[in-house]
């Protein structure tokens, strides 16, 4: 059964709704100070990968082809050793 409307359960009523006010307008605005610190974060970050990228593209650009080359990988494949017995797996190996 609900309760009887009186002027004290008005003002109750009116004292949560102005709490809540509160509340949501306290975290609204800790929202726009979040979202500008990440705006502001993801400025710095953009600034810094274009710096970045302007130092690889000169430290690309100073590179010759020949200590390109030097540092390319190479490989040495040798075979398994022959054995009398058959082995149910095949090895490899490899030398980089």
């Amino acid at each position: 059964m609900p309760r009887q409307q009186s002027e004290a359960s008005h003002y109750l009523n009116i004292y949560k709704l102005t709490i809540e006010k509160k509340r949501l307008q306290q975290e609204l605005n800790s929202l726009a100070q979040r979202r500008d610190r990440i705006q502001e974060r993801l400025a710095a970050l953009e600034q810094e990968v274009v710096a970045l990228d302007h130092k690889a593209s000169e430290l690309r650009e100073a590179t010759t082809p020949a200590t390109q080359s030097l540092s390319e990988p190479s490989s040495v494949i040798y075979p398994p050793a022959t054995s009398e017995t058959t082995d149910a797996y095949k090895t490899v190996t490899l030398d980089y």
